[in-house]
């Protein structure tokens, strides 16, 4: 079954119609003269009045009414105001509008088997009203449950993050996650007449009892990428000294090439300001300071002479 447009008749002319048969049937009992005729026309205006009542409907702006007779679904109204439609008619109304549901933070488990935490809003309407109220018992409980299994379903597709990986995960791939939970709610609402407009995460984050573990796994990533960048500029900037070294011809040996890289990598990888050390060959002063001394002994030698 789908929902089907019901026989109406504008309500206002049908209700001036039933005020006046109330009244004219009020008048004839209240003339002086009453007989079988008198009385059998009042009591067939006052019967008729009372039918036309009872299919009086009053439909509410953004608002809908099943109309089913005697267990039989006759059709919806979907236009506000008043109308007539079969007498002695039962109509269930239901709201048309745009309206958001907010699910509780669930606990599932991801595509690694982590257990975290989610929750999602989800902006939906009823868009076939037979549906929503003749084919399931409760459309807002149907909705709240489904919504809650295809929330499971899609955290349980991917991991919460990836990390030295490439894929879709639901941390990062927001917009994508959204897209197919709401591809997957308007498959299961269907059957409910309800269309969804929108589904969006609201809250995501790890179980408190593994939360800690992640969070140091998180920064130890975040830390091995920094350390990955500044090695990374290191490397180039040694590798820059290098060349302009050799441009100038200055001659450096091998020997030489390997402390500078070394010093320039300490310099510029080590996270505390670096100390400078000079080399000197000892050797070299010994033997400068050697001659110095000889060189003062003479000349003591020679004043003395």
């Amino acid at each position: 079954m789908k929902e089907v447009p019901c026989w109406k008749l504008h309500g206002f002319p049908m209700l001036l119609l039933a005020l006046a048969l109330i009244g004219l049937g009020g008048w004839m009992l209240a003339t002086l003269v009453l007989g079988v005729v008198v009385v059998a026309g009042a009591v067939v205006a006052f019967l008729t009045a009372i039918i036309i009542f009872s299919g009086l409907k009053l439909v509410g702006p953004n608002h809908g009414a099943v109309i089913v007779f005697f267990g039989k679904y006759l059709g919806s109204i979907r236009q506000s105001g008043l109308w007539f439609v079969v007498p002695w008619s039962g109509a269930r109304h239901v709201s048309l509008q745009v309206r958001n549901f907010k699910t509780i933070i669930l606990k599932v488990n991801d595509a690694e088997g982590s257990p975290v935490e989610i929750a999602a809003v989800i902006v939906f309407r009823v868009v076939d009203t037979e549906k929503a109220l003749l084919e399931v018992e409760n459309y807002g409980e149907f909705m709240e449950i489904q919504s809650k299994t295809a929330i499971r379903h899609i955290a349980a597709q991917y991991p919460y993050d990836l990390i030295d990986a490439e894929g879709v995960c639901l941390m990062d791939d927001g917009e994508r996650i959204a897209r197919e939970l709401a591809e997957d709610l308007q498959e299961r609402l269907s059957v409910a007449g309800l269309e969804v407009l929108d589904a969006r995460i609201t809250h995501l984050a790890y179980a408190t009892e593994i939360a800690s573990a992640m969070l140091q796994r998180q920064q130890a990533k975040a830390i091995l990428a920094a350390k990955q960048i500044i090695v990374d500029g290191a490397v180039g900037i040694a590798q820059l000294a290098i060349d302009r070294i050799g441009d100038q011809s200055t001659a450096l040996s091998h020997q030489e090439r390997i402390a500078l890289i070394n010093n320039l990598l300490v310099s510029v990888v080590s996270e505390q300001g670096a100390q400078p050390v000079i080399n000197v060959d000892l050797s070299e002063l010994k033997r400068k300071a050697s001659q110095a001394t000889d060189k003062d002994a003479k000349d003591e030698e020679d004043k003395d002479a």
